[in-house]
C-alpha cells in the first residue's frame, strides 16, 4: 500500500504535530527521502519522537522504513488526474463532469491501493464457504448492499440485505460460526453496524468490514478489513464518491467468487440467459 495513500486515509485524524508531518509528506515528498529524522522535525517544527510516532501510526516499525516507503511510493506515483478545485454552482456542465470523472477515477485508484491481496482471498474463501451471509448498512451503504446481495444470489448464495438497523440485528442474532456478515459503513461508527458485529462476533459469526482506512469500531472486531476511500464530510455530495469506493470493493469480491466457483457460474449463466430470453420476448407470456 502507498505510503501516500496511507496518509490520506488517516490524515482527518492526526493529532496537531501528526498533520503538520502529513501535510510536509504530501507536499514535499522529494525533500524527505533527503532528511534524516531530526532534520525533517527541524524542518516542520515537531520533536524527533513525534517523526517516529508518525511512521509508527502508518504501520512503519520506524522512521527509516517510512522514507523507504516513501522513496518507493515516488518510484511508482503514476500523474495526479484530480483537477484544481472542487465541483461548485458556477461551473459549467463539462468543467463538473470533468471534476467528477476525475474524482471517481482518484478514489478508485486510491481504493484498489489501500487494500491487500491477502485480504481479499480470505474474504473470497468465508464467503465461499457461508451458510448464510448477512450484508449490512444504512444510508447510502444500504444501496451498496442491496447490490452486493443481488450479486451473490446470481451465484447462489444465501445473501441477505435488509436497510432497517433492528431486522439487521435480529437476523445477526440467528447467527453462528457457520454465517458471515459484511458491514458496510463508510465512517466505520454507525452505531447500527456497530451493533449488529458485535453481535455477530457474541455468536461466533465471521465478519467482514468495508470501512474508511484505520481502526474503527465496525473493522477493529472483523476477521477481514477491507478499506474504501471516505469522503470529507465537507465534499459530500450524496456520498457519491464513497459509494463509487464501496462499489469497487463488492464488485471485485464478485468477479473473485465468480473465479472460484464453478457452480456459481454456471447458476451466473443461467440466470442471464432466463433474463435475456424474457428481454427477447421468449418467455411465452403475453401482456393484458
Amino acid at each position: 500500500m502507498s505510503a501516500f495513500v496511507k496518509i490520506k486515509a488517516i490524515k482527518h485524524s492526526l493529532s496537531s504535530s501528526e498533520s503538520k508531518l502529513a501535510t510536509f509528506t504530501l507536499d514535499s515528498p522529494n525533500a524527505v527521502r533527503d532528511l534524516s529524522s531530526q532534520e525533517l522535525a527541524n524542518v516542520v517544527g515537531v520533536s524527533q519522537s513525534s517523526v517516529v510516532k508518525f511512521a509508527q501510526k502508518l504501520g512503519y516499525k520506524g522512521y527509516p522504513a517510512f522514507k523507504l516507503a516513501v522513496i518507493d511510493a515516488l518510484n511508482r506515483e503514476t500523474p495526479n488526474t484530480q483537477l484544481h478545485g472542487k465541483i461548485t454552482l458556477n461551473d459549467g456542465f463539462e468543467q463538473m463532469a470533468d471534476k467528477l470523472l476525475s474524482s471517481k477515477i482518484s478514489v478508485l485508484n486510491e481504493t484498489r491501493n489501500l487494500n491487500e491481496l491477502v485480504e481479499f482471498e480470505k474474504a473470497v474463501e468465508i464467503i465461499k464457504n457461508a451458510k448464510r451471509i448477512l450484508i449490512c448498512g444504512v444510508g447510502g451503504s444500504a444501496l451498496v448492499s442491496k447490490d452486493f446481495s443481488f450479486k451473490l444470489q446470481k451465484l447462489g448464495m444465501m445473501a441477505i440485505a435488509e436497510a432497517d438497523g433492528h431486522v439487521q440485528l435480529a437476523l445477526a442474532a440467528t447467527f453462528n460460526e457457520s454465517d458471515v456478515v459484511v458491514a458496510i459503513s463508510e465512517s466505520g461508527a454507525t452505531r447500527e453496524i456497530v451493533n449488529v458485529v458485535n453481535q455477530a462476533k457474541d455468536n461466533h459469526a465471521k465478519v467482514i468490514s468495508i470501512t474508511k482506512y484505520g481502526a474503527t469500531p465496525v473493522s477493529e472486531p472483523a476477521d477481514v478489513q477491507l478499506y474504501s476511500v471516505a469522503e470529507e464530510a465537507s465534499a459530500r455530495l450524496s456520498s457519491i464518491l464513497a459509494r463509487t469506493a464501496q462499489e469497487l470493493i463488492i464488485d471485485m469480491l464478485f468477479i473473485a467468487l465468480t473465479q472460484a466457483s464453478r457452480p456459481g457460474r454456471k447458476l451466473l449463466e443461467k440466470t442471464n440467459e432466463i433474463v435475456s430470453q424474457f428481454r427477447r420476448g421468449g418467455s411465452g407470456t403475453q401482456g393484458s
